[in-house]
């Protein structure tokens, strides 16, 4: 690709404060990238989609990052039928506190990801057939290196600011760490320079859940099967994580789902309905009887229909293996390069990266002698918090940028 601006597709606005109709966009190199394993592949194709213009300068590049079930969709939509716009379409458009506007708004789907970004499910062209785990194993330090090379092909020679939560906010620190004269501002939120024992223990017991479906096969199965049982469990229990116990019984409490009521979709997991089923009848069925199991199993049969299995091994193994101090020595050395201006945000409820983990970031790019804030939003939604509305968060993120 060339870096002529008609190559650099931007969304068409469909009202004011909507980013409207976007189309993704592929980068495709055929040049080997070797992983941090060592394992090389031959080229790789990252999906992604862009937002607003760049100016004349080239200089107000802003990169978003995913986290572990996102992909590149993060604002707009893909047609006018689309009921849900991209997941952080809250923070991102004209007016916004992402101004499109005024900002060149990027994002890809990770590297080892499943939405259009080469990873497990894609195909092999040496065999002609996908890769299934013979695909290299995935670090944070490979998205955001495959990320770089996207963005030389497209002529950006410097991001604005990089923004992500939660795995987004990891690659924003590695962003920073890997090319630091490239990141003028760095946003990271709900994140963790490691994962503590809790968070990597719920990641190996989703693993296991995929693991130990028979359809799993090895890491090789057809795409429209596949450990779909194991998959749609360790969704279930994922979920739970970025949640919190207030926003749950706030929002189920014991309900009880209503009697010859079939929730919809029904799940893989197990039928889902409650008819000739006597609510107060000895334990004879575990079929579902509360609102939140329902809300599981929903949560658990969508993202079956989107995501991949051997990606989730992949993602949340990348997760659980990144630690900037057991790979730099102290976490104060591996900001010690770093030259962004730097805002870290944590949630009062996040209990996956809890607040103290994201303060630990702030206080060691301090005592490295770099430029950095640190907030503390109060809310009781849990981690999942940066990507709800939030006129506090909204306010800090307009404030840094501009």
């Amino acid at each position: 690709m060339n870096d002529a601006d008609d190559d650099i597709p931007s969304a068409t606005r469909s009202e004011p404060g909507e980013v409207g109709l976007v189309e993704p966009r592929d980068f495709i190199t055929t040049e080997p990238f070797t992983f941090d394993n060592g394992q090389t592949t031959p080229g790789f194709t990252l999906r992604y989609e862009t937002y607003g213009r760049p100016n004349a300068a080239r200089d107000n590049a802003i990169l978003i990052f995913h986290a572990l079930s996102g992909d590149h969709h993060c604002a707009g939509i893909h047609s006018l039928n689309d009921r849900k716009p991209g997941w952080w379409n809250n923070l991102i458009g004209p007016g916004k506190a992402v101004d499109t506007n005024k900002f060149f708004v990027l994002c890809s789907n990770v590297i080892g990801g499943c939405q259009g970004s080469s990873g497990p499910s894609s195909i092999d062209p040496r065999t002609g057939k996908p890769y299934g785990i013979t695909f290299p194993s995935v670090t944070i330090r490979d998205m955001v290196r495959t990320q770089k090379l996207w963005l030389d092909s497209i002529g950006i020679t410097s991001i604005y600011a990089a923004i992500g939560g939660s795995m987004g906010g990891m690659q924003v620190l590695q962003w920073s760490i890997e090319y630091p004269s490239f990141v003028k501002r760095a946003l990271a939120m709900a994140t963790t320079a490691r994962e503590g024992a809790q968070a990597i223990a719920f990641n190996e017991v989703g693993r296991q859940a995929i693991l130990q479906d028979p359809e799993w096969n090895h890491g090789y199965y057809p795409k429209s099967g596949g450990p779909r049982v194991g998959l749609a469990i360790a969704r279930m229990m994922a979920h739970i994580t970025y949640l919190s116990d207030a926003s749950m019984d706030r929002k189920f409490g014991r309900k009880a789902v209503a009697a010859h009521r079939k929730p919809s979709p029904a799940s893989d997991v197990s039928e889902l309905s409650m008819e000739g089923i006597d609510p107060v009848a000895p334990a004879a069925t575990f079929d579902v009887r509360f609102e939140v199991e329902s809300y599981l199993r929903y949560q658990g049969q969508s993202f079956i229909n989107r995501f991949d299995a051997n990606s989730y091994l992949y993602i949340t193994r990348a997760l659980d293996q990144f630690d900037l101090a057991a790979t730099h020595g102290s976490l104060e050395a591996a900001f010690a390069e770093v030259q962004a201006a730097t805002l870290v945000i944590g949630f009062t409820s996040d209990w996956l990266f809890p607040p103290d983990q994201n303060r630990d970031i702030a206080l060691a790019l301090l005592r490295a002698g770099k430029r950095v804030s640190y907030a503390e939003l109060s809310t009781d939604l849990g981690h999942d918090s940066f990507l709800l509305e939030s006129p506090q968060l909204y306010d800090l993120v307009r404030g840094f940028l501009n």
